[in-house]
């Protein structure tokens, strides 16, 4: 649904929690007002949660808050990031990306586009180790799922002659104070190639050219992961973990309830990470074995 303009996400069943659907890249510029439309809207929603945006990290609002975190980069030109922000070992991955025939450039949202998403997708079933949900998509569910924020999405492809081999969705803010990559995907057979790095080095170009000061590639930890390859990575290219204050409204008594005795967090996040890890590596062994192509 649409509250003040802005699209909102509802999740849960007992515990009914409304955020944002850009949450991680978007704020909400009156709180009040938005809970106030939260609460006249017709459906039960208990607690309503946004972050804090870039660049204020200090907390501004005097509502219960805890702190999250984001996956950040600061634009200031690409010449910058490109000769300050990262290091000699991912320069050189991204000239071998143009070396290895990798052309990357700006596409139009169009049915090319949408044909190369679904190749992309339908590569393989699993990825990091977990069903991949979106393989095995209809064409049209692929469209209507990427068409989300167009008026504020830039959509990056990676070429490999004709072939789509990997491509990435910026979204920015209303504001053009940050862009964050929604998506970000590249086929695994062409991983020596380094089509991500190439598309990050662009997404990096696209806002400099645009004048956008932070570049979002979503969180950096997630609850109490471990540090792993995917935040190796991103920090590689020149991502650095911030804080951010993130708050929450009860808006009916059970999410004030909830909130005082933390039932607002998963049940995921209270299991400790040396657990976690092994669960993960039995899962990534559980569906290799189940799924055809999960080793590709």
């Amino acid at each position: 649904m649409q509250i003040r303009g802005q699209d909102i996400q509802v999740d849960g069943g007992l515990l009914r929690v409304a955020r944002l659907a850009l949450d991680t890249y978007d704020s909400v510029d009156d709180p009040e007002a938005t809970r106030a439309a939260l609460r006249a809207s017709g459906m039960r929603i208990d607690l309503f949660t946004f972050m804090q945006k870039l660049p204020e990290r200090s907390p501004t609002y005097p509502y219960a808050m805890e702190w999250d975190n984001v996956a950040a980069l600061s634009v200031d030109s690409f010449e910058r990031w490109w000769t300050r922000q990262i290091n000699d070992k991912t320069r050189n991955v991204v000239r071998l990306s143009e070396k290895k025939g990798v052309a990357v450039r700006e596409v139009p949202f169009d049915d090319a586009l949408v044909r190369g998403i679904s190749a992309v997708y339908d590569e393989s079933p699993v990825r990091q180790g977990k069903p991949f949900w979106h393989y095995g998509k209809d064409l049209d569910i692929v469209r209507a799922e990427n068409a989300t924020f167009l008026d504020r999405s830039i959509f990056i492809a990676a070429f490999l002659g004709e072939e789509i081999i990997g491509f990435a969705k910026l979204v920015c803010d209303r504001q053009h104070q940050q862009a964050g990559l929604m998506q970000i995907v590249a086929m695994i057979r062409h991983r020596d190639k380094a089509p991500t790095n190439a598309l990050i080095a662009h997404a990096v170009r696209c806002c400099a050219d645009r004048k956008i000061p932070h570049l979002l590639y979503a969180t950096f930890t997630y609850g109490n992961k471990a540090r792993d390859g995917l935040s190796d990575f991103k920090r590689h290219n020149g991502f650095q973990r911030v804080d951010l204050p993130r708050y929450y409204l009860p808006l009916t008594w059970l999410g004030a309830a909830a909130l005082r005795i933390g039932l607002h967090h998963r049940m995921v996040d209270r299991i400790p990470e040396p657990l976690l890890a092994g669960l993960r590596r039995a899962r990534s062994r559980w569906y290799e074995r189940r799924l055809p192509g999960a080793n590709r």
